[in-house]
């Protein structure tokens, strides 16, 4: 079993005394305070915390961390306070041993929601002290080595959840030795016969003589370099084995498929003898095209640098070449862990990946501020933890890294969040795109923004990194309150219009008693409940004069619709009115007013709640666009769609798709265009029919628009 002194040993390489004499306290002091506990395996509860200290040891953590890792538990488990350990410790280590505990004494829903809750108190304790999330990774990484002792389904929660949190986070931070090491020992709990089979499947395909290979290969690369009298260490290795089953489960490949098994990490002690290397291992192994990554010139957003090429070995088996210096090697090892060994030797330069992590870090405070709720926050930080990134360049030269699969959305709130919130389009290495478009290594973006615009829902279908699905989310959610207690404002004055009144006019006693019959707290709050539709403005209008006869009400004025109202009005797809029709108001909950034709069939659905019904019309000037189908039927010659096409890109209107849904001598096509009343509408189906017409000025073909009405040219 491992002791505190064998620890004070190890600390005492790089501590002074009275730093290592602090952490012994430490731990005598938690020895006391975890006295009687026992663990899952019948061990004594403190050699938990003593495991964890072992582990910061090795990637040399300073003497606050230590002594935080030796008590991480003890506000958790114990009758100890922070206050307790403020006193004894001082006020650094009780924080990050309040930062790394859980909340152990509040009332849950679900698991997930108190998983959700822990992993915000400590992000949010990250952004404080970076050292708390270290000293959780190494807790993590002891809990995993000893999960043996737990139950079936407490081990399959816990190496999920380390899969999904804890092993991207130390890939963020570029601890990869923790990193493989948690996902390795998460794989086998969550799914140990797959961990077996694949095991045994790579142990034949490559054990018999991989010992003999690998040595032949490290003599074969030795012998090169020296050559060019270039010093270096090599280490041929096997790529850890859930690596291995990602790319098998990812791209759906078998091992034999999976190019890179094996790989060779060179550590040389100068820069540009990494260049030279890759020289050497080029013209010693065919390099594979497409296969070569300059992490040096373009490092990692964890600090992670690097030279990576695959080449074919003497076997003909492809295999992974990493070049890199020491201080890189210690850095892609250790990564954010690294800056304490380059702070505890006096070094003055700190590796570039503490900023980085700590960028990272404060990011998710802004996140977590915009969350809705501890849930979602997990949700949008989970989104952020890729491993793969790419690199794209703003129009000045400025690198932004983001995650695979990442949007010009993504790239703009990568650059500013009010960027992202602004932006209407953007180019591509100088072309328009999409925004919506997969971005690439390498190229160059342009976000175009304009004042007045605002971020649209339909950027949450392709937006994958956190900080910019947030900032949808919260621009939308206060949006969308505005536009509720807007809607509800006029909702509610139009009831109380029947009751010869207005809202400037209620006295502060009304507003109380309906505010606390709903149990709200402002009039907004019941304004914005209005245009929900979660309350009926004409009921509310009822509960605040009670004693008034209704043979006594006005008819309210209808409400007239201008279409600047906001995302809570919207119009039924089962009938599409346009601006021209007669039309009714549904109010739905939480979707607020859902406009029909006064004849669509589905309005007969509602009417068991009639007092959800709002007399609607049109504004004069309606500055709403509203998307329509029309299905034309004609005779099918040949130019007969581009002369349709053409008759309507001369007018102002915008066809958005096109589509034949049935070919044959009469055919059948679709266009979907955007129009802003009947007017256009009946203008549209005019010059369709126009050059539809036959040589003897006789019609023979037919336009109906899928709207309110069924039109038939004849």
């Amino acid at each position: 079993m491992y002791t505190i002194e064998e620890l004070a040993l190890t600390l005492s390489q790089y501590l002074p005394y009275e730093q290592v004499s602090k952490v012994k306290r430490a731990y005598y002091y938690a020895e006391q305070a975890h006295d009687g506990q026992r663990r899952k395996s019948g061990e004594p509860y403190v050699t938990h915390p003593l495991a964890v200290a072992e582990i910061l040891s090795e990637l040399r953590m300073d003497c606050d961390g230590l002594t935080a890792a030796l008590l991480h538990d003890v506000i958790e488990d114990t009758g100890i306070s922070r206050e307790a350990l403020t006193e004894q410790f001082g006020e650094g280590v009780a924080g990050l041993v309040d930062g790394v505990s859980k909340l152990t004494h509040l009332e849950f829903n679900s698991q997930i929601e108190k998983q959700a809750h822990n992993f915000q108190k400590m992000a949010m304790a990250m952004a404080d002290d970076i050292r708390v999330i270290l000293v959780k990774l190494a807790d993590r990484l002891h809990n995993m080595r000893t999960l043996d002792a737990m139950p079936a389904h407490k081990k399959r929660r816990i190496a999920r959840e380390t899969l999904d949190i804890y092993a991207p986070i130390a890939n963020r931070l570029g601890m990869y030795n923790v990193r493989v090491d948690l996902e390795s020992l998460a794989f086998q709990a969550y799914y140990p016969m797959r961990a077996r089979m694949l095991q045994r499947a790579i142990h034949k395909k490559y054990g018999q003589q991989r010992i003999k290979d690998t040595q032949k290969l490290e003599d074969t690369i030795r012998s090169e370099l020296a050559a060019d009298y270039i010093e270096a260490s090599i280490s041929v290795r096997e790529k850890h084995i859930y690596s291995i089953y990602q790319k098998m489960d990812k791209k759906r490949r078998s091992l034999d498929e999976i190019m890179d098994v094996m790989g060779v990490r060179i550590v040389t002690d100068r820069h540009d003898s990494c260049y030279r290397i890759l020289g050497v291992i080029h013209a010693l192994f065919k390099p594979i095209e497409g296969r070569f990554k300059d992490y040096i010139a373009v490092p990692k957003s964890n600090g992670y640098q690097s030279l990576h090429t695959t080449v074919l070995g003497t076997n003909g088996i492809p295999m992974e070449v990493q070049i890199r210096t020491e201080e890189m090697d210690l850095v892609a090892n250790n990564g954010i862990a690294a800056h304490w060994a380059y702070k505890v030797g006096g070094t003055s330069s700190m590796p570039s990946n503490h900023d980085r992590a700590t960028k990272w870090v404060k990011s998710l405070l802004e996140i977590q501020q915009k969350a809705r709720n501890p849930v979602e926050f997990v949700d949008n930080v989970k989104s952020d933890l890729f491993p793969d990134e790419v690199y794209v360049f703003t129009p000045n030269g400025q690198i932004i890294e983001l995650p695979s699969g990442a949007t010009p959305v993504d790239f703009a709130y990568g650059v500013h969040t009010e960027i992202g919130n602004t932006c209407i389009s953007c180019r591509i290495n100088r072309r328009l795109a999409p925004l919506s478009t997969q971005l690439e290594s390498g190229q160059t973006v342009e976000i175009i923004t304009a004042k007045n615009a605002q971020p649209n829902v339909a950027w949450l279908s392709f937006a994958i990194t956190g900080k910019a699905r947030t900032n949808i989310r919260h621009y939308l959610k206060d949006k969308q309150r505005e536009n509720a207690i807007s809607i509800g404002h006029r909702l509610l004055t139009r009831s109380l219009n029947a009751f010869k009144t207005n809202i400037e006019e209620l006295t502060t006693e009304q507003i109380s008693q309906v505010l606390a019959t709903h149990q709200l707290s402002s009039l907004d709050d019941l304004l914005e409940s209005i245009g929900k539709g979660r309350h009926v403005g004409y009921l509310v209008a009822r509960e605040l004069f009670p004693n008034i006869d209704e043979d006594t009400l006005i008819t309210p004025k209808s409400f007239k619709v201008n279409g600047s109202e906001g995302m809570l009005i919207s119009y039924a797809k089962c009938c599409a009115p346009i601006p021209g029709d007669p039309i009714v108001g549904y109010v739905q909950v939480d979707k607020g007013i859902i406009i029909h034709h006064l004849n669509c069939p589905n309005v007969q659905d509602h009417l068991s709640n009639p007092e959800r019904f709002i007399h609607m019309s049109w504004g004069k000037e309606i500055e709403e666009e509203l998307h329509i189908s029309l299905i034309v039927t004609y005779i099918n010659e040949r130019g007969a769609v581009a002369k349709i096409a053409s008759s309507i890109s001369d007018t102002d209107f915008q066809v958005s798709n096109l589509d034949i849904i049935e070919r044959g001598r009469v055919s059948r096509l679709r266009l979907n265009i955007t129009i802003s009343s009947r007017v256009g509408l009946a203008d549209v189906m005019r010059r369709i029919k126009a050059v539809l017409m036959c040589g003897k000025g006789q019609p023979r073909n037919h336009c109906w628009a899928l709207s309110s009405s069924t039109f038939t040219v004849k």
